[in-house]
This record gives structure tokens, C-alpha cells and sequence, in this order.
């Protein structure tokens, strides 16, 4: 290490300032003020020479973290990108969108606040950016071989790249009209700008991977002509299935799910539209779920200009410390207050929906909640809390069951597990020849971080399966691995 007595003479953590609210809300723009690089250098030599670093074991992607915290420290940024990008292929997104469990395993969190991992991870790829040292890749030799990427979200956009550096001719096939998944559409603006995502496409088609849009696999394209035309299939749709909530008055006008809503907004700042079908402007808004997602729906409807917004949320209010039955170095669930929630509204724990009220028109106009208490049996009603709350918005943001079986993965014919997810081996293969399986349709809905590792993992398997003896690609995580988290 630069300092090994960085962590002792610097104990305060920082993180860059969130612009003003109403500076914020007023714009799409995301929230965070410039960082002085002189900042992230001091807090990068908070990194312990901790003799085994936890952070590895927090960070599905295996991070090289305390490398290039040291890099950092000793000004040394074009190294750490090099070091950053030896594990991870899209540190901008994972710097802006991960929940961060690296820091939740880091050493100093023991008694002191963690190393700003995340920041220094995103400073680091972003002065890369400005300083033109992420440039192509392209494969040296090509091997002739064609593989096909279904899903251009980032477990699939990891494959892609990584198949693509290998020599294979890689075709990344989404059935939105742009590249990116929930990355483009499901991720508001004001957490991540669509320029970062944009210039890494720049990247892997100057790299040599082709992407076609618009095209729906098992429609579009049967699983028949997809197998016919490619020696390997890399099956990276994601969990799309949502989660519904079948109570009585699920039909009005006015109730959707975060996925219908939140896309919309994007598409106003991609200037597809100049209003959304579905806006919070001037409306009592409730969203349902208390997760990312949630978070989301209520950062776009404050910028919507809502008149009122309120989340809700069937769990206890979390812990705003690490309790006893979370140790460390595990990911605690603790109360968070994101970007969002610092720009108004009201959050409801304990509560559940029984119903949705609507008015002549068939408009929702109200909600019927109820408190309740979690026991063994599940979620009780508290006796007489039975209440009606405004609602002329309902985003429903309770998360998704698994991916969509009908169409492609039934005429592959995948098996699926217990959970529904997608079956596949340590090598991400499917029981179908020359099928693999990365990120959520395998795993279930997780995190951006688990979808790279996968996504980088099924690449190395396909490598293996077309003939690379030893693979240049990194071994394969076990699909069944599981972070202390």
C-alpha cells in the first residue's frame, strides 16, 4: 500500500454532494455534483492492507479492489483503469446502479465508515473516459464462429463483449427499439445518463459486435432458424415476468406496473415523445414496493410535478444499523434514504393493499390499506387500521417471478428449476446443445453486478464449448454461488 496509514489519518468517509432538490427535480440530469479528483485520491488510501480482502468475496465480479485503490492513491489512474477493467467491462454502470456489497464487506466498516469503493470505482472509469484511454478492442484473429446474444441488458452486453475479444462473430439481438434493456428503459435518467451507455455501444460495434433491434426471438425469428444460423445461443432476456397484486379493483384506469411507467420517461428524454401517456403531473401518486424500483417511480413522478407522493411498503421499516442476525461482512437490509427519497414524498411501512377504489369513470381515485404485523404465519391485519388513502396514480413495484417462458424458451425447450428461472451447469450451458444462460433468467431478478459476472462467466463457457482449449476468457463462476449477502 501507498499509505498503510491511510484509514488512520483519513476516518471520515466522503462522497460527492447531491445537487439541490430544486435545482434537480427540474431537470433529468443526474444528481450527483463534480468530485474533486484530489478527494477520491484521499479516500482511496483509506484501503487497508487488511491481508485478506473481504471485498473480494462481497463483490460478485471479484473486483480488484484493493489494487486499484492503491493505483488511485498513488496517481496512478491509468493502471486502475486497466485493473478496473480486468474484472469488470462496464465499471460506469456499476458505479452509478450497484448497491455496493464490497463495501458492506469491507474491513474498515468493521468499526469505521467503509472505503467509498463505489465512488472511486466510478471516478476512476469516468477520468478513463475523458482521458481517451477506453478505446476498441477488436480481436486479433477471428475464429469463424457465430454466436447469438438474446437480451441487451447487461448480462448480455458482458457476454457479447467478451465473446466478441475472443474472435467470435457475435450478434446481440433485443427486442426493444434500442440497445440496452432495463438499462435504457428502466433505469430513470437522473441515475444514470444514456451517454454512458451509449458510448460503450460505440465501443463494442467498433470492437466488431452487430446488434439488431426491433426483433422479438421466438416471433420474429423462430428458436429453429436462431439454432440453424449460430454454433452457440447465449440467453440473456432477463426476469420479466412482474409481480402482480390481484386485489379487487386491479382493472382501473390509472393502476400499472413500474415497467409501463417508468420506460415512458425515458423515452421523452430520448426525444421519442414529448409527453408520456402515463405522467404524475398534478397527481396523487402511490407507488407499491419499497425497493430500487420503487425508488425509482418516485424520483420520476417528483419530476413529473406530482402533487403527492407516497410509497409504499408490506415490510418492517429496516434497521439504520447493522443488527446482530446481519454480520458483517454479509449485506445488511438497512434503511436507505436515495436521491429520491430526499426530494419529498412519504414512505408506509407495514401496510398492504386490499383494495383499489375507483370512481364513476373507472379511474382509480383511492387506496384501502390495512397495517400489518409479520408472525410466523405471515402478514397479519392490525384490527381497526383499515384506512383509504388519495390515489390518482399506482405504480406497482413489487418485482419480477422470472423470465418469460412462452415463445422462445418453449420452443428451445430449456428446463427450468424450482424457481422457474432457467436450469443451467457450472459452465451456464442449458440441457439444450449449444444453449447457455446468464444473468437474471437464470439467476431470478438480483443485482447489475451479478448480471456482468454472469454474463462474463456464460462467455467463458461458450469459449470452451466452440473450441478454445484453454479459454482466454476468464473461468466460470458456479451459477450456484452465492455472495454473503
Amino acid at each position: 500500500m501507498a499509505d498503510p496509514k491511510g484509514f488512520l489519518k483519513i476516518t471520515e468517509r466522503e462522497l460527492p454532494a447531491h445537487r439541490p432538490v430544486d435545482v434537480r427535480i427540474s431537470d433529468w440530469r443526474e444528481v450527483y455534483e463534480d468530485f474533486d479528483r484530489g478527494t477520491v485520491t484521499k479516500q482511496a488510501s483509506r484501503c487497508m492492507d487488511c491481508g485478506i480482502p473481504f471485498c473480494h468475496n462481497g463483490c460478485p465480479l471479484g473486483n480488484l479492489i484493493p489494487e486499484w485503490n492503491d493505483l488511485v492513491h498513488r496517481h496512478d489512474w491509468g493502471e486502475a483503469i486497466e485493473r478496473l477493467h480486468a474484472t469488470n467491462n462496464f465499471p460506469e454502470f456499476t458505479g452509478r446502479l450497484c448497491p455496493a456489497p464490497c463495501e458492506s464487506a469491507c474491513v474498515l466498516g468493521i468499526n469505521q465508515p467503509a472505503v467509498t469503493i463505489k465512488n472511486v470505482e466510478v471516478s476512476i472509469i469516468d477520468r478513463a473516459w475523458e482521458e481517451g484511454w477506453v478505446r476498441p478492442q477488436p480481436p486479433a484473429v477471428r475464429t469463424g464462429k457465430k454466436v447469438a446474444v438474446i437480451g441487451s441488458g447487461p448480462a448480455g452486453l458482458a457476454a457479447a463483449q467478451q465473446l466478441t475479444r475472443a474472435g467470435h462473430d457475435v450478434t446481440v439481438y433485443e427486442r426493444a427499439d434500442r440497445i440496452g434493456g432495463l438499462l435504457r428503459y428502466g433505469i430513470p435518467e437522473f441515475k444514470m445518463e444514456k451517454r454512458h451507455l451509449d458510448r460503450r455501444l460505440a465501443q463494442m460495434a467498433a470492437e466488431g459486435t452487430r446488434f439488431r433491434t426491433g426483433l422479438d426471438i421466438g416471433t420474429d425469428i423462430t428458436a429453429r432458424e436462431l439454432r440453424a444460423g449460430n454454433d452457440a445461443i447465449v440467453l440473456a432476456g432477463g426476469a420479466t415476468v412482474t409481480r402482480d397484486l390481484p386485489v379487487p379493483g386491479r382493472e382501473l384506469d390509472g393502476v400499472h406496473q413500474a415497467m409501463e411507467y417508468l420506460p415512458q420517461a425515458n423515452r421523452v428524454q430520448e426525444g421519442d415523445i414529448d409527453t408520456p401517456a402515463i405522467t404524475a403531473e398534478g397527481k396523487h401518486v402511490v407507488v407499491i414496493g419499497g425497493g430500487d424500483t420503487g425508488a425509482d417511480c418516485v424520483g420520476t413522478a417528483h419530476r413529473q410535478g406530482a402533487a403527492s407522493v407516497t410509497q409504499l411498503e408490506i415490510m418492517p421499516k429496516p434497521p439504520a444499523k447493522r443488527p446482530d442476525s446481519q454480520p458483517w461482512p454479509t449485506m445488511p437490509m438497512l434503511y436507505k434514504v436515495t436521491s429520491a427519497h430526499e426530494e419529498g414524498g412519504k414512505r408506509v411501512y407495514s401496510v398492504n393493499t386490499l383494495e383499489f377504489l375507483g370512481d364513476d369513470q373507472g379511474r382509480v381515485r383511492a387506496l384501502k390499506l390495512v397495517d400489518v404485523e409479520r408472525t410466523d404465519k405471515g402478514f397479519e391485519p392490525v384490527p381497526g387500521s383499515e384506512r383509504e388513502i388519495p390515489a390518482d396514480l399506482v405504480t406497482l413495484a413489487m418485482g419480477f417471478t422470472g423470465p418469460q417462458k412462452e415463445g422462445l424458451l418453449e420452443q428451445l425447450g430449456v428446463e427450468f428449476d424450482g424457481r422457474g428461472n432457467v436450469q443451467r451447469d457450472e459452465e451456464y450451458a442449458t440441457g439444450v446443445e449449444g444453449v447457455f444462460c446468464a444473468g437474471d433468467m437464470g439467476r431470478g431478478q438480483s443485482l447489475i453486478v451479478w448480471a456482468i459476472a454472469e454474463g462474463r462467466s456464460a462467455a467463458a463457457g461458450v469459449d470452451r464449448y466452440l473450441g478454445a482449449a484453454p479459454s482466454a476468457l476468464p473461468t466460470a463462476i458456479p451459477p450456484t454461488a452465492r455472495p454473503l449477502v
